[in-house]
């Protein structure tokens, strides 16, 4: 039987013409071309210190500085996602808001500033969380950890590798049929639990890979289902004011020093005083740049993930220097949310601002402080969210002894964001006081209102003792109030302005990429041993719509009380851990979609009100969160691999030219609001030109020890709501942000330097520096800007918060690195990063913490293995918001996992994640102010995770 891998010399010759003349290479992006593939081992390895030295084995042959996890040791982490498996890297942040690994940065830098490459290429990103703007991050909760074959993180670039990332690229491989025994069997069962929801979930899973003995042809397939129950309990407070704006009002809004009101129930009519008199005004008036908390609140987040994930691989070698791949991934993901939150709104301009009664101040700080009437909110959204992604790419590779060529192409896309979201706002007044002098926000009610605010003057006593938040007729849908100057008329059409009670919204995002590559490589019996060139074309589009009704509530008609909305109580362990909160955690919660219903039937409609029609122009928010933006990105690259004696590397240069449009809407008349008939489009475009050169140099001083050395330019391009003309604005607290399409791309020079200690088997200890010069850094800024306020119906001042190329910085550190088995079945991997970024203008960096530290110690035998992993990063800036600096505090982490194998395929695991139930702290950083971490943004805890696990392979 004749072999089916040989063919004809003129018939191979042929169809090596042909590959050659559609300029297609090897795969380039998934990992180093086939000229590098003596650099990463292959040896199959099984149990924690196997993986490891697979890993080390990979790092010391790579050419660049790269750290590696392989499949053995994802499996072994105690992880969901493979953000979280690869935290013991050195240098790997991760950010947990919501309780889970979803971002990540490498040295230092902020997570946009990394790219995530699914076999090096770039993978559809949608995101859930409604508040989020489209970003260049990769959404890690999408992807199972058991689909993983190996983690690469690339420190320092090379030019055959994506450009886009100035901390490092993370690049995932999955698994290859034919990289398999033969026939591989796989499946597991586990159940996750939460301490906090006292709920658990399956989750299920199992894979099928073959090939043929020829090892011509082969297919893999995986599937999961897997589900979860999340849930945030939190404190929270939504910006900053000033002892000033208590003194003077806000946007001409009334104030607690001069403003009084009349005592309409005495005869005749009497003059009430301010509400602040006495030692009230007296510490008042002494310190006008004071800074208090705009609000207090009790937070509450409920969320259930499902996830679906079908992964497909085929591969056939029909001849000995042919090599076809087909990949396939689909993820269908649903992030149905809630978040009810009920505060004190104590920095509302016009109806608390005029309500303080007494105030303590320290250290900058007014961190007690009370009132009289003032506003009560309770707001509700409920979200249905969905992630769908959908990935497919074809390779064709021919593979010579002299060289080799490929060809790759692939489409993406995901849909994601909200296809439903119903949002609530009921008001209410109360008498309040507020306490930030303890380690987290208290709140306690002295009596409040129960009739509609446009009924309560600031001197009124309370209608009820206790706290509202515990009773639903506490809160009432805003009915609005007198047009034209206060009265008591019953409302009309000519006389009464409506008042805004919530919404019912869409927020659908897009995201998709083509991409089209071709790769070649050369060898050469020489110092410079290949050259490697090739060409990738990228079509990018990403963007979201916004479209939607308002309740334009009128009082008597569509006011309604929170008590007619199936109210309950919240959880009985809610805020649990937080300490003394007051009144905080004795409060109800509604049915959102029945308050949906209600906005739907129009059963709110005043007589001379007409139910709206949704659409995207019917709001100004809504046309302001429309937009689009397409990118179209070409990149050629030429890299020369050498080595001579004990020193290799590689030399290379990348050029790549982008192409952007960031299209929105925006009103063509000059009246406000904007009629829906007067949006068009706009557009900004863009194009510029990147040269990238670098060079990798690595020096084997010994057989144990290894030094490195990189610079490169790199670039990484803005964040795509970023790019975009999105706008939010708040019409209570006179805050917002938005996009800017004008933004440049990021420009660095890097330099690294590592060096390596190989000192036993399966044994490191090494050390890196490094040093970014990043110019045209992207920072947010607060600018003042005049848009409509739709409570107050006239155009407004607002504080806002966009991004702007804010000149250069410097990003620079060093990492500590130690791993090594240390007898009896024991062994550790432990690692410190300190990286220090700082602007030229001295603002504060994204996401950079000072200090990083990892320690994971591990135990195994042959039917045991258990292992334990602690990190803690120092605090780190996230954001501007609402005119703050927001600062999140320290974090510490511990998990821990314990395997017991069975049989020979069968193992029973027990995971144990966040077991400390860590908090997660943001305050808002204001400079000058002492006392600024009483400044509390948010205080989360999410629980404690337990997943038992049975896996069987074979």
């Amino acid at each position: 039987m004749k072999n089916q891998n040989t063919l004809p010399p003129k018939r191979r010759a042929i169809a090596a013409a042909a590959l050659l003349a559609l300029g297609l290479p090897a795969q380039a992006q998934q990992a180093a071309p086939d000229g590098n593939d003596n650099k990463l081992d292959t040896v199959v390895v099984t149990g924690i210190r196997a993986s490891m030295q697979k890993a080390l084995e990979a790092k010391r042959n790579a050419d660049a500085i790269v750290d590696v996890i392989t499949a053995e040791d994802v499996g072994k982490f105690p992880a969901t996602n493979v953000a979280e498996a690869i935290t013991t890297i050195p240098g790997v942040t991760i950010d947990k808001a919501f309780g889970q690994g979803e971002k990540v940065s490498i040295l230092g830098t902020d997570p946009a500033l990394n790219r995530t490459l699914l076999n090096g290429q770039a993978v559809a990103s949608g995101d859930w969380f409604f508040s989020e703007q489209q970003g260049r991050t990769f959404n890690y909760t999408l992807l199972a950890p058991q689909i993983v074959s190996k983690v690469e993180v690339y420190k320092s670039p090379e030019a055959w590798l994506d450009e886009g990332s100035i901390g490092g690229t993370v690049n995932i491989s999955t698994r290859k049929p034919l990289e398999l025994k033969g026939l591989t069997l796989a499946a597991s069962v586990s159940y996750l639990y939460n301490d906090r929801t006292k709920s658990g979930k399956p989750t299920l899973s199992g894979m099928f890979g073959w090939k043929n003995e020829a090892n011509s042809f082969g297919v893999l397939m995986s599937v999961q289902r897997a589900e979860e129950q999340i849930r945030r309990d939190g404190v929270e407070s939504y910006g900053t004011v000033f002892g000033r704006d208590y003194i003077n009002g806000k946007g001409g809004s009334p104030n607690s020093v001069t403003t009084t009101t009349t005592d309409w129930s005495q005869n005749p009519p009497a003059t009430m005083p301010p509400s602040c008199v006495g030692a009230c005004k007296t510490t008042l008036l002494a310190n006008p740049n004071a800074i208090a908390p705009n609000s207090i609140s009790a937070h509450y987040f409920d969320q259930t993930r499902k996830r679906d994930t079908l992964s497909l691989a085929l591969q056939a070698r029909p001849l000995k220097e042919m090599d076809v791949e087909f990949n396939l991934l689909k993820v269908k993901a649903n992030y149905d949310n809630l978040t009810h939150s009920m505060f004190a709104f104590n920095g509302n301009p016009w109806n608390s601002l005029n309500a303080l009664t007494g105030l303590t101040v320290d250290g900058g700080v007014i961190t007690q402080a009370s009132f009289r009437n003032g506003l009560t909110v309770y707001d509700l959204i409920n979200r249905r969210a969905k992630v769908d992604t959908d990935s497919y790419d074809l390779k064709l590779g021919w593979k010579e002894d002299r060289w080799s060529a490929s060809v790759h192409a692939g489409y993406s896309k995901a849909a994601g964001g909200t296809d439903r979201q119903v949002f609530g706002e009921f008001l209410g007044k109360a008498n309040y006081s507020y306490d930030l002098s303890g380690p987290v926000p208290q709140l306690v009610f002295g009596g409040y209102q129960t009739a509609p605010i446009s009924d309560i003057a600031s001197h009124m006593a309370p209608a009820k003792p206790g706290s509202p938040l515990s009773d639903p007729n506490g809160f009432r849908l805003d009915g609005g109030g007198p047009a034209g100057g206060w009265h008591t008329n019953p409302p009309s059409a000519t006389n009464w302005s409506a008042g805004w009670g919530g919404n019912i919204v869409a927020k659908p995002t897009r995201d998709q990429e083509r991409f089209f590559q071709t790769d070649f490589a050369v060898k050469f019996d020489a110092p410079v041993y290949q050259v490697r060139w090739g060409f990738k074309h990228r079509e990018h589009e990403t963007g979201q719509t916004m479209a939607g009704v308002s309740l334009a509530s009128i009082k008597g008609y569509g006011d309604l009380s929170a008590a007619q909305f199936s109210p309950k109580s919240v959880p009985g362990n809610y805020l649990s851990g937080f300490g003394n909160v007051g009144d905080l955690s004795k409060r109800f919660m509604i049915d959102g979609w029945a308050l949906a219903d209600y906005i739907n039937s129009g059963k709110w409609l005043a007589p001379w009100q007409t139910m709206p029609t949704p659409s995207t122009f019917s709001d100004p928010s809504y046309a302001s969160n429309t937009w689009t933006v397409k990118e179209s990105i070409d990149a050629g690259y030429v890299q020369g691999d050498f080595s001579h004696d004990k020193l290799r590397g590689n030399l290379g240069l990348r050029v790549v030219q982008t192409s952007s449009d960031s299209i929105g809407w925006t009103c063509l008349a000059n009246v406000s609001p904007c009629p829906a008939d007067k949006y068009g489009p706009t557009s900004v475009k863009k194009s510029y030109t990147n040269a990238l050169p670098n060079l990798n140099l690595t020096y084997d001083l010994s057989d144990t020890l290894v030094l490195r050395g990189s610079v490169a330019k790199v670039m990484s391009r803005p964040n795509y709501g970023d790019m975009s003309s999105y706008l939010w604005i708040g019409d209570a607290t006179l805050t917002g942000g938005g996009g800017n399409p004008n933004l440049a791309p990021y420009k660095s020079t890097n330099l690294d330097f590592s060096a390596e200690w190989y000192f036993a088997k399966n044994a490191i200890l090494a050390g890196t520096v490094f040093h970014k010069r990043v110019n045209d850094y992207v920072l947010v800024t607060t600018q003042k800007e005049i848009h409509y306020n739709q409570n107050q119906q006239k155009d407004t001042e607002y504080d806002v918060s966009r991004p702007n190329n804010a000149g250069s910085a410097t990003i620079q550190g060093a990492s500590l690195a130690f791993q090594a088995n240390v007898g009896w079945g024991l062994g550790l991997l432990t690692n410190y990063t300190y990286a220090d970024a700082k602007a030229a203008a001295g603002s504060r960096l994204p996401f950079n913490s000072k200090h990083q530290i990892t320690f994971s110690p591990y135990f195994e035998n042959d039917r045991w293995s258990a292992r334990t992993t602690y990190s803690w990063r120092s605090k780190y800036y996230t954001q501007a918001d609402r005119g703050n600096f927001l600062v999140t505090d320290g974090q510490k982490s511990l998990d821990a996992s314990i395997n017991l194998k069975l049989t020979g395929q069968l193992t029973l695991g027990l995971d144990g994640m966040n077991l400390l139930d860590s908090e997660y702290r943001s305050y808002a950083d204001v400079p000058g102010v002492a006392n600024t971490e009483k400044l509390t943004r948010g205080i989360y805890r999410t629980g404690r995770r337990y997943m038992a696990s049975l896996r069987y392979t074979y």
